[in-house]
């Protein structure tokens, strides 16, 4: 199965080509150009460096959030258009989950976390279960010490593997010092995560765990500065 994955979730996105879960070809985002006006042409130079055509892809592996509302919004709408172009299927990919499954082996408890901006922090937590990861509650976007202390409660006694490409977030916390003594430190990843994304995705196109151009849903966590404003600010976000 040929596959392309993307992720345009924040300004450190990237495009994969993959041929099952082997990664042929990956593209990352390094300017400051517009996702709208890049994505295509990065997508053309990927599949021209592989010796393929998008006539040839065969289904399609997106990061659904959660990210900046513009950079989700741009990577879905132009998924949903080449599945409806080339018939093609989509899978979904939380960028937690790529950044989870990247975690080294070892303890059953998994959390992650990306810079959020706006000094907050995207997380969740996992727990390994059969050899799958399993989210503890909904994916939240929260200040870094919130989000340490919420962990720790989830985990109780258990040996947490902490897992991020921007692991400063959390280890400039004074509560983090704690943890560090027990061991605990945070797995740097990196942050192009197109190629992750394409081999979750491959996964779940084999378990028929797919959606179209109609069922593709983006998955923000934080709401749009034009909601905050539209409704004078209330919430918290999540």
């Amino acid at each position: 199965m040929l596959l392309l994955a993307l992720d345009t979730c924040d300004s450190r996105g990237g495009v994969a080509l993959l041929r099952g879960g082997e990664v042929l070809e990956v593209l990352g985002h390094e300017s400051a150009e517009e996702y709208s006006s890049w994505l295509p042409r990065a997508v053309e130079q990927v599949l021209k460096a592989a010796g393929q055509s998008m006539e040839r892809v065969e289904a399609f592996a997106v990061a659904a959030g959660p990210g900046s509302f513009t950079g989700v919004r741009v990577g879905l709408t132009t998924v949903k258009a080449w599945s409806e172009v080339f018939g093609r299927r989509i899978a979904a990919v939380s960028r937690l989950e790529a950044v989870a499954s990247q975690a080294e082996a070892g303890a059953k408890v998994v959390a992650a976390f990306v810079d959020a901006h706006r000094e907050q922090v995207f997380g969740a937590m996992y727990r390994r279960i059969d050899g799958r990861l399993e989210r503890v509650e909904d994916e939240m976007v929260v200040a870094p010490e919130r989000f340490l202390d919420w962990v720790g409660e989830q985990s109780g006694a258990e040996r947490v593997a902490w897992v991020s490409p921007d692991p400063e977030h959390i280890t400039y916390q004074e509560a983090w010092r704690e943890r560090e003594k027990t061991g605990e430190k945070v797995q740097k990843v990196s942050a192009i995560f197109a190629p992750v994304i394409g081999k979750i995705g491959y996964q779940k196109l084999l378990e028929n765990r797919t959606a179209d151009a109609l069922t593709l849903d983006a998955n923000y966590v934080r709401r749009s500065d034009a909601e905050v404003l539209w409704k004078g600010g209330r919430g918290h976000g999540r």
